[in-house]
């Protein structure tokens, strides 16, 4: 196979896109962590480096092996999630309308809600997955519709494609945060997207020890370049030693994402219809209302992220998380260990999460382990 011939997206992730170290030949990048840059004898500057607010080499590195998994044009990575939602709404105009879905991460709702109490931006909401609601909430000048899909923590499933074409009839960009489903399972560019959007802390990296965000694209114009520009005076790119980790995760990407959906499917299915199981939320379920376009669209797995409705109320699931052996509580996802979280603790009441629910992130321990976990927390705390 030659160099020219195209790999495979597993092959390119765990050889990070081929990048050796040219001068010592190491399998591994190097970690650049300089913070400034010399200038050449003629006083130009080296691969267009000059200071590490700009990005660094290994960023660069990183963000090459992303936008091939992406199949796309560009990619940013930024030291947050939240900074790279930030640097996109920076790059709209002033008081531009955005369409949100009604449940999201909060983190980036509560921020979109300050820009929008402070006037620099409107902001509507729908119902996620429901393509009537999305139609009504989308009008002729609005700015840009975001998509979290799968949505967090309800695990609605929007149909990426089919929300594009209605955006794009009224000439509004497509966001779509693929947090929970990574380019191994869903490309949003090649659905129609305009922005492929994730918090690089969870999928991406795996290993639960960095904080990082990442924004891809095809559309490179005018806007994807401010986005850039605002990265740089904000000095949100994402650090040499920050950008090598997510690359050392992003090798190993499709083995922890088979084996979490592998676990995750196992865990869904032994309590869908469990009797202290009020509902299991999992779009790789067939009885799920968005298993029909998850399976169209998530075409790699449907996640390691789910949500256990038990029969209970607010006391009764917190002690579910409390009688865990294996699930830690905590908050983050897609990890290599599992995680179990009571949203309701972490949202309040004012973000529409049940409060008998618990989110799981489903790691990549032994499936009967943790069924077996779960089964002696619920039993203790409901039975």
């Amino acid at each position: 196979m030659t160099k020219n011939s195209k790999l495979s997206p597993e092959t390119i992730a765990a050889q990070a896109a081929g990048q050796i170290d040219e001068k010592t030949g190491s399998v591994i990048a190097p970690i650049h962590m300089a913070s400034t840059y010399a200038r050449d004898e003629n006083y130009d500057l080296r691969e267009g480096l000059i200071y590490a607010r700009y990005g660094s080499p290994t960023c660069g590195q990183a963000e090459t092996v992303l936008q091939k998994l992406e199949e796309a044009e560009g990619t940013y990575l930024f030291n947050s999630g939240l900074s790279a939602a930030a640097a996109v709404l920076e790059s709209l105009p002033a008081q531009s309308h955005i369409v949100v879905p009604e449940n999201m991460y909060f983190g980036v709702l509560i921020w979109m809600q300050r820009q929008a109490d402070k006037g620099y931006l409107t902001l509507d909401t729908y119902t996620p997955a429901d393509l009537n609601s999305i139609k009504t909430a989308i009008r002729d000048d609005t700015a840009l519709v975001w998509i979290e899909t799968p949505t967090n923590p309800t695990w609605a499933v929007t149909d990426i494609a089919e929300v594009s074409k209605i955006a794009k009839a009224k000439g509004a960009l497509v966001l779509v945060d693929s947090t929970t489903a990574p380019p191994c399972t869903t490309k949003p560019l090649a659905l129609g997207a305009d922005y492929a959007f994730h918090s690089a802390t969870k999928y991406l990296n795996g290993h639960s020890d960095v904080l990082a965000g990442a924004l891809s694209t095809n559309l490179i114009d005018d806007r994807w370049e401010d986005i850039g520009f605002v990265r740089k005076l904000q000095g949100t790119a994402l650090p040499g030693f920050e950008a090598w980790l997510v690359m050392r995760g992003m090798r190993t990407l499709y083995v922890r994402w088979n084996k979490a959906c592998e676990n995750a499917m196992a865990i869904a299915k032994h309590f869908n219809n469990h009797p202290l199981v009020e509902r299991v939320q999992y779009p790789g379920l067939p009885n799920d209302p968005g298993h029909a376009v998850a399976k169209k669209q998530m075409t790699g797995g449907f996640s390691g992220m789910m949500s256990i409705l038990v029969k209970g109320d607010e006391e009764v699931a917190r002690n579910v998380a409390r009688n865990t052996e294996l699930f830690l509580p905590a908050t983050s996802l897609g990890g290599v260990e599992s995680l179990i979280e009571h949203r309701y603790t972490i949202e309040g009441p004012d973000y529409g999460v049940a409060e008998n629910l618990l989110r799981l992130s489903v790691g990549i321990e032994d499936p009967d382990d943790l069924i077996a976990d779960l089964e002696q927390a619920i039993t203790k705390a409901c039975g």
